[in-house]
């Protein structure tokens, strides 16, 4: 994957312009839309975890929210910006929080930011159960169209979770002129492919340095996220 992470690509744009975004967006769609046939919900969809490979289409990694699941579960996972409301609410949730997340970061890619942003936790939580952001300026009614169905509170009414699944969202006028069997067999020529200069050439992934780990154990704390909610 040696092209790096998308968060390293739009941190450096600031934002994508559409036809880009839409290249990236309608392969994810393709992604998540295979883990549901199967019955998988990835629960971790952000641009930390969308890596292009050499050919400069994406993958998806890390895997380690994803889960099996065949009606509902109630695991509190995911970051924070991404999360979907019934996932806030431990309600349970089903597959639908991924088109939620597809929702938050097609927002992110366009606007260089996400739609829900607090530093304080339980307010971010709060602007996304009621469902509180705006968009910015320049952007065209059929995304925000697309947004507004993905970021929708209802889970009966988001886009991709009604009786017509993700071919709701495939229909979309965002997506008007896409070929997805095209987009399938990797035929649209992407926006940017790195120039890997050896299978392991790692030079667009940013370097951190090495951390120390201490042997000590931290203390046990008690926390309960809904305290002051």
């Amino acid at each position: 994957m040696q092209g790096g992470e998308i968060f390293r690509i739009l941190r450096q744009e600031g934002k994508f312009p559409n036809d880009v975004a839409l290249f990236y967006i309608t392969e994810i769609v393709l992604s998540i839309e295979y883990l549901h046939s199967i019955d998988i919900v990835y629960r971790d969809i952000k641009p930390e975890n969308i890596l292009i490979a050499s050919d400069g289409h994406v993958k998806l990694t890390d895997f380690g929210f994803a889960k099996r699941v065949t009606e509902r579960t109630f695991t509190m996972c995911g970051t924070p910006e991404y999360l979907a409301p019934e996932i806030i609410f431990s309600t349970g949730h089903t597959l639908g929080v991924d088109w939620w997340a597809i929702g938050v970061l097609l927002y992110e890619m366009v606007s260089g930011y996400p739609p829900f942003y607090d530093d304080n936790v339980l307010e971010l939580y709060r602007k996304i159960t009621v469902g509180k952001y705006e968009f910015g300026k320049g952007l065209t009614s059929s995304l925000k169209s697309l947004v507004s169905g993905l970021l929708e509170q209802d889970i009966t009414k988001r886009l991709g979770c009604t009786n017509e699944g993700p071919s709701a969202i495939k229909k979309h006028s965002w997506f008007s002129g896409v070929d997805w069997a095209e987009v399938t067999r990797k035929e649209i020529p992407p926006p940017w492919a790195p120039d890997p200069q050896d299978p392991l050439d790692s030079s667009n992934y940013d370097k951190y340095e090495d951390v120390q780990l201490s042997d000590e154990l931290p203390e046990e704390k008690d926390f309960k996220l809904f305290d002051d909610f």
